[in-house]
């Protein structure tokens, strides 16, 4: 496991000291993995994808993404350039006016040429069905508009890796389709969180079971 692009070893995390979310919690992600973190609500999932790009920081245990130990907030800058994290509530994610400048402002943060950008974004949104979107009020849109625009700002930063907090939640069966359908065809690595068992069956090569605060295989 050499090449891991992620791995958390004895992770310790606790948002009330009574109640320990992660305890002694190894995970690793390694190239070309399309791993399934399944568990019960409120077990924790959230917390370790937000623990790898460093929006929550453990009590115990190491975090290395890419490669290299990440300690201080400095250390994650790089990891959140370079690993895409969807939220579970695409509210978190788009904060600007409309569609284009929402899914423009990663890319434009990474240095690609303003000449290159709208031909990113009309690409990025037609692969998820939203052509012709780009002018369109991003406060104004649907649930699952929003979460497929969501995506898009993710998609458009060309990541190395991905973590992806229910990517079909809000979605109608077609759009599932489609969003399954364009992970399928990515090389990156990813974790998915979804309580979406039959999408998770179809893209997964491996699955895991956060519970009690630690990981276990699951069949």
């Amino acid at each position: 496991m050499n090449d891991c692009l992620v791995r958390l070893s004895d992770i310790a995390f606790a948002y009330d000291p009574d109640r320990p979310v992660l305890a002694a919690c190894d995970f690793w992600l390694e190239p070309g993995e399309r791993v399934a973190l399944v568990g019960p609500n409120g077990s924790g999932k959230t917390t370790l994808l937000s623990m790898i790009v460093g929006l929550v920081r453990p009590s115990g245990g190491t975090v290395e993404v890419l490669g290299k130990p990440r300690v201080r907030e400095a250390d994650f800058h790089e990891v959140r350039r370079r690993v895409g994290f969807l939220f579970q509530d695409a509210d978190d994610q788009l904060f600007c006016p409309t569609v284009a400048e929402d899914v423009a402002f990663g890319p434009l943060n990474l240095g690609v040429p303003r000449h290159e950008i709208r031909a990113l974004v009309a690409r990025t949104l037609d692969s998820l069905g939203l052509a012709g979107y780009e002018d369109r009020i991003t406060y104004k849109l649907s649930g699952g508009e929003k979460r497929l625009v969501a995506l898009a700002t993710v998609l458009a930063m060309q990541p190395e890796a991905l973590l992806l907090d229910e990517p079909t939640a809000g979605l109608d069966e077609a759009s599932v389709a489609r969003v399954e359908g364009i992970l399928a065809g990515l090389p990156q690595a990813m974790v998915l969180v979804s309580h979406h068992r039959g999408f998770l069956g179809r893209l997964a090569t491996r699955r895991v079971r956060l519970e009690r605060g630690r990981l276990w295989p699951d069949p």
